[in-house]
């Protein structure tokens, strides 16, 4: 907690302490009050008591501890790509994903005075996704942990020529005054969420609906290993609409993916191409089977 700015500690604490009260109710997030975590928490469940966290392992942690029954994360942007390493943090947390939830994403430039600006505070995805609009005006980019912490901090600092790039409502929040708004490079800006929990669902309690399971695996390794273990997907008519790779460890020997695929265990044909993609894998590890927030294709 006391790694927020000043101007932030007084509504982390408040708000810790509601969710406190009910954390069945609470669902954490990354970053300081008034940040896009917090904006997707209230759309997703309404009703749910926001937990602020400054990092992400701290929201994890939140929900393994019983503080929170969930938490909402961040893990992909439109226009900038992968937020969370959400490939590292979520196998080892021991979590499962429950949802998702896609967030319209727009940004305002804000700060102690009208400008000119000579730097801008936000989190390194916010900077990405407003590049254009501050490379235009000469205004440097500098990388804090979150939108709107950034915006706490310039009020902190109290420095004219240091701007934020947070939500609007950061600005209200902390006492910014806004000087530019919908500053992001792409119009149909929108970052992905996933909400993680202890417990998985259980994919029966799915049927009917439109439905994703997540996993990590790594092949073996050997030639055309993983032309092998996806091939099954291609046969039993599975759609996968998400795979990427990234390196475990300083060996390089193996590489692991992480995939988003359409159904769930206990459909014959998901059951089919998963039970192939095993043969050829060193280990397959499922993060959750949760209903689409969006239809994919």
């Amino acid at each position: 907690m006391h790694s927020y700015p000043e101007p932030a500690l007084a509504l982390v604490t408040q708000m810790t302490e509601q969710a406190a009260s009910d954390p069945a109710r609470a669902m954490a997030f990354q970053g300081a009050p008034g940040c896009n975590g917090h904006r997707a928490a209230l759309e997703y469940d309404p009703d749910c008591l926001p937990l602020p966290c400054f990092s992400f392992e701290d929201a994890l942690d939140a929900v393994r501890e019983g503080r929170a029954a969930r938490a909402i994360i961040p893990i992909e942007n439109s226009q900038h790509g992968r937020v969370a390493d959400i490939h590292f943090l979520l196998p080892e947390s021991g979590l499962s994903i429950v949802g998702e939830h896609f967030l319209p994403i727009s940004y305002a430039l804000m700060g102690l005075t009208d400008g000119p600006f000579a730097c801008a505070y936000s989190h390194p995805q916010a900077l990405g996704q407003t590049r254009q609009y501050l490379r235009q005006r000469g205004i440097v980019p500098l990388a804090y942990s979150d939108t709107a912490g950034a915006a706490a901090l310039v009020r902190e600092q109290g420095d004219p020529q240091a701007c934020a790039i947070a939500p609007r409502i950061a600005a209200e929040l902390y006492g910014l005054r806004i000087v530019d708004e919908a500053i992001e490079d792409a119009a149909d800006n929108t970052t992905r969420f996933v909400v993680l929990a202890n417990e998985p669902l259980d994919p029966a309690s799915l049927a009917g609906g439109d439905v994703m399971t997540t996993f990590v695996f790594e092949v073996k390794n050997q030639p055309a290993a993983l032309y092998k273990a996806l091939g099954g997907f291609a046969t039993n008519g599975v759609n996968m609409t998400k795979l990427e790779s990234y390196q475990k460890g300083a060996s390089f020997a193996a590489t692991t993916f992480y995939s988003d695929v359409h159904g769930a265990p206990g459909e014959p044909r998901f059951d089919r191409a998963m039970a192939e993609l095993g043969f050829h894998c060193q280990y397959v590890r499922t993060l959750g089977t949760y209903r689409q927030a969006r239809a994919r294709g």
